[in-house]
């Protein structure tokens, strides 16, 4: 069987037009992905395919590299600029799309704060794991990527927000003890908020085969059929089977029928707090 190499979209974002651009100039010189990584010597072969396919943006030194590997006076360079300004890579933009549209957004988590709640310390944090070896400016970009999408929650009319943290939520430090208090703070005060109810599922409720692992979520899109959205620590997936979203939808029902009530998610939450150190009590 003949390979077929990964399709690409050069229009859809500058990091998939420097991933196009990439494989135009390497197979134009005649080399294989193993024989480019070869040739700069720092970079893997799985690596380039990523960058090549956009699934994740290059070190700084690498457009200079390519440029004077291929001899593009400068191209690879202009378009890693331009890539770097993108706050979210193209293989993202649809979900943020759907989330913008969206009137009903329910998710469940499972490793951390969702991202429509989550502080600007603890975004920062989060990001900065990913992403250890990209620049401050590129992260910078990426927070303020992140809390922008929350101004949709405190707007005229935002959406009716369901979220599902897992009590391993709570207890998994991000950023010192002073993050994660401010942040279970700021969970007890959004969770105040007509529109947003939060619950906790617990330890004690046992396990869930359909969802353990994972993160997912519901969007619910005016006058379009239910998507659902699952993600993991690397890569995310849109699932518009209508079978599959109906499974993801049963499995939220059921995670939100053992999860705590929203005063008892409360009272977990603010335990939680207290354990890790003392500050500000929130509003009652």
């Amino acid at each position: 069987m003949t390979f077929q190499p990964h399709a690409l979209s050069p229009d859809r974002s500058a990091r998939d037009l420097f991933g196009a651009r990439l494989r135009h100039h390497r197979e134009k010189a005649g080399m294989s992905l193993r024989r480019l990584a070869e040739v700069l010597d720092y970079y893997s072969k799985s690596q380039l395919a990523r960058y090549e396919k956009a699934e994740s943006l290059p070190y700084d030194d690498l457009p200079q590299k390519l440029d004077a590997c291929f001899g593009t006076e400068g191209l690879f360079v202009s378009l890693y600029e331009l890539a770097k300004k993108e706050p979210f890579p193209g293989k993202y933009r649809r979900v943020i799309e759907i989330e913008s549209q969206a009137t009903v957004i329910e998710q469940y988590v499972t490793g951390s704060v969702p991202g429509l709640l989550q502080t600007p310390e603890t975004v920062q944090r989060w990001l900065r794991c990913g992403h250890p070896h990209a620049p401050d400016a590129e992260i910078e970009a990426l927070v303020k990527a992140r809390i922008d999408r929350q101004a949709r929650l405190s707007g005229q009319k935002p959406p009716r927000c369901w979220f599902i943290l897992d009590e391993a939520v709570l207890h998994r430090q991000v950023g010192g003890p002073q993050v994660m208090c401010r942040q279970m703070l700021s969970l007890i005060e959004r969770g105040t908020a007509s529109h947003i109810t939060l619950q906790v599922l617990p330890f004690k409720a046992g396990e869930f085969p359909d969802v353990l692992g994972g993160a997912f979520t519901l969007y619910t899109v005016p006058d379009k059929p239910l998507v659902a959205y699952e993600e993991g620590s690397r890569s995310g997936t849109i699932i518009e089977d209508p079978d599959k979203v109906a499974q993801r939808r049963e499995s939220y029902d059921l995670l939100r029928a053992h999860a705590l009530s929203p005063p008892d998610s409360e009272a977990m939450i603010r335990a939680a707090m207290e354990d890790w150190t003392p500050c500000e009590p929130p509003r009652t």
